[in-house]
């Protein structure tokens, strides 16, 4: 690489880090807390997940649940029901609050005796914090460009860190190994340069993904690519009865009804229609795929609880199955607890990167201060004359 080239990428490296560290900081940070979200969250909130099953473990029908809920906060709406496979888990009933969407009372109730056994404001929990805090610096659309920005600022970064790494003859043993027992300012170097070089292509492929997040173009694009055209809006079929039909227990059917077609282990969705005129939209994961986010929708009449669409995985367009792939690859999900072990360990040494380039910039900084200018030398003079 020439002098020019080296000049300008180590301009572009330093002032976009130093830019950027701050949020690509925090991004990582909380980034390496939601790698484990779905393990860690039954930990963190046991009260409001965990319940003893009955000796008998036959459950309450959905719909009584629901309305123990819907009684119990009167003119509050049901969002979204989350029934988990494991008999010792609640049910989570999720209310809408106001016309915000996600401003929601979540309800856990034990689905044995009906018992409401917690409560929580879902923007207020630990983890939908952090996520946050993660895509938009709890700033909202201000801060969903901020993080846009820097992510983009960030792959340029990674860009040019490779070119101020890339190794000569003399020093290529150097850019490969950490050297411990350094001083600190080299170990400093090393924690940066070699150990960024080591997560280089994990933290490209994560921050690529993000943008699909960022910026609605990047996301067409991903369509695009497999479909040819771009992203098509999902909406649930019309309903198909008129309000005031309806039959009792059928959000208890449509629950047997999706267990049958769907026999696969996994977690169980009712999402309510914004409209009356729509239907009800009940989703499952498949924890039994070879992937992570795979999951299947089903469409039910609300009132009735007949069966009006169904919407596979399998019979999905090339661009959404690849969707559906973006959210594990960016987590680290994609294939269970090795590949979070690998994003979680990229993900607290991408929150160092900014710590120790900070301090190698400041170390350079601090040594043009310090550094003393060549002392003159005053010719001595005799009779006016220098001295030979």
């Amino acid at each position: 690489m020439t002098t020019i080239a080296k000049k300008v990428a180590a301009t572009l490296h330093l002032w976009l880090g130093l830019s950027s560290g701050l949020v690509v900081f925090i991004v990582a940070l909380t980034g390496s807390l939601l790698v484990f979200e779905k393990e860690l969250e039954p930990l963190i909130d046991a009260d409001f997940h965990a319940v003893a099953p009955a000796m008998g473990g036959e459950r309450l029908s959905l719909d009584r649940l629901v309305a123990t809920a819907t009684r119990q906060f009167p003119g509050k709406k049901p969002s979204r029901v989350h029934v988990e496979p494991e008999p010792d888990r609640t049910v989570i009933v999720a209310l809408q609050q106001s016309k915000k969407a996600k401003d929601l009372l979540s309800v856990a109730l034990n689905p044995y005796t009906g018992q409401i056994v917690a409560t929580r404001q879902e923007e207020k929990a630990f983890f939908p914090t952090v996520l946050r805090l993660h895509r938009y610096l709890c700033l909202g659309e201000t801060g969903k460009v901020i993080t846009g920005i820097s992510c983009s600022l960030f792959l340029i970064i990674m860009g040019t860190g490779l070119l101020l790494w890339w190794p000569n003859p003399k020093n290529r043993k150097q850019r490969f190994r950490i050297k411990w027992d350094a001083s600190p300012k080299r170990l400093n170097w090393d924690l940066h340069a070699v150990a960024g070089f080591y997560v280089l292509p994990f933290v490209f492929l994560i921050a690529l993904t993000g943008l699909i997040w960022s910026y609605k173009w990047v996301n067409n694009l991903l369509f695009y690519a497999f479909d040819g055209k771009p992203q098509a809006k999902r909406e649930a079929p019309a309903n198909l009865s008129t309000a005031g039909s309806g039959r009792a227990a059928v959000l208890e059917g449509m629950y047997a009804q999706t267990n049958r077609l769907l026999p696969h282990r996994g977690r169980i969705t009712f999402t309510y229609p914004e409209s009356d005129r729509l239907s009800m939209t009940v989703s499952k994961v498949d924890d039994e795929a070879a992937i992570s986010n795979i999951v299947n929708f089903l469409y039910f009449d609300k009132n009735s609880g007949k069966l009006i669409r169904k919407r596979l995985y399998a019979d999905d367009t090339n661009g959404f199955k690849a969707r559906r792939v973006i959210f594990p690859i960016h987590t680290g999900s994609l294939l269970g607890w090795p590949t979070q072990l690998i994003a979680l360990i990229v993900a607290l040494i991408t929150a160092s990167l900014p710590i120790t380039g900070f301090y190698i910039w400041w170390g350079k900084r601090s040594k043009k201060k310090t550094s003393v200018p060549k002392r003159r030398v005053v010719p001595t003079l005799v009779n006016g004359e220098p001295a030979k």
